[in-house]
């Protein structure tokens, strides 16, 4: 398959007798290309647009897998300190075919959460569709999580930062749109095998997040997929008591075509037997992830607020 590398609208002109598929995000062109219809969001530095008193940095966590780290700048102050912060573990969304984890507003979101809730924020850039199909995001994101949790065993983890100013046993999961699907499936999974060292999620937070069933693109993207029901895509009913956190922060937007999805998992997820509590926070006449755009709407401040409070148990 030839596939979509950045290529200029110049190089994206053909008929719709060239289309061999139509999707919500997508193109499949009849020659075997895939023509992503939104441009791909332009990377900037990690010191871009950051909030006053954080400090940011870029890690290559492999060959295919980075993060992005935000710390309050005056975390340095309690390197030496029992007084460690906890960790926002966070996935970007971008419907599996979009890369924002790098972005203007992704990096803004997450300087603007380290200042605000005083923790230590780490963005996940995993791969995308087509350069990489699924479930490969869901793959790099789990061995991102086991790279972070890897530094629960001393202070003899890779990067620095995590070893001096972390309390890895208070890890927050959390991702927008496609980017809470794949929260949900690494909890299960955390659940079902555990995590290095003694790691602890203790929560995760959901914004507008991605569920479906027989949801054709998505399972176009996982040429591996086990169907209408796959429960990466539709969180399977065993599933929902596995997520290894007590305590799950859902933020729904009331016109996003998502909201009922969100909601349904919020009220499946109670009803599931699991163990913990379950917060719902809707944003009245508010669209999807309008918060990273707008990130000085009120709603979008309240969120962030929210978001705050949660991980300091204050809601």
């Amino acid at each position: 398959m030839s596939l979509n590398t950045n290529k200029s609208e110049s190089e994206w002109n053909y008929s719709e007798s060239d289309i061999a598929q139509k999707f919500l995000l997508f193109n499949v062109l009849k020659d075997g290309r895939v023509h992503v219809l939104t441009p791909p969001a332009e990377s900037v530095p990690p010191s871009f647009g950051t909030t006053p008193d954080v400090l940011t940095k870029d890690v290559e966590i492999s060959t295919e897998v980075f993060a992005r780290i935000s710390i309050p700048s005056s975390a340095s102050t309690n390197a030496c300190t029992t007084q460690k912060l906890p960790v926002v573990f966070y996935l970007q969304g971008g419907g599996f075919c979009k890369q924002y984890a790098f972005s203007e507003d992704s990096t803004r979101f997450g300087s603007d959460i380290a200042a605000e809730a005083n923790v230590i924020f780490i963005t996940i850039k995993y791969g995308i569709f087509p350069a990489r199909p699924l479930p490969a995001c869901y793959d790099d994101s789990w061995a991102a999580l086991q790279w972070l949790a890897s530094h629960s065993k001393g202070t003899t983890g890779p990067e620095p930062w995590i070893n001096d100013y972390a309390d890895l046993g208070r890890i927050f999961v959390g991702g927008n749109s496609a980017g809470g699907n794949i929260c949900h499936t690494l909890l299960a999974k955390a659940g079902s095998m555990g995590l290095p060292g003694d790691a602890k999620v203790e929560g995760m937070i959901l914004i507008h997040p991605y569920f479906g069933e027989d949801d054709k693109m998505w399972m176009y993207m996982c040429p591996t997929n086990e169907g209408p029901q796959d429960p990466r895509m539709k969180p399977a009913v065993e599933d929902l008591p596995r997520i290894v956190c007590g305590r799950v922060l859902v933020v729904l937007a009331e016109k996003d075509v998502l909201y009922g999805a969100g909601n349904m998992y919020a009220e499946e997820l109670i009803k599931s037997g699991w163990k913990g509590t379950v917060e719902i926070m809707e944003n009245k006449d508010k669209d999807h992830c309008f918060n990273f755009s707008n990130f000085m709407d009120l709603e979008a401040i309240a969120i962030r607020q929210r978001i705050a409070s949660f991980i300091h148990n204050q809601s």
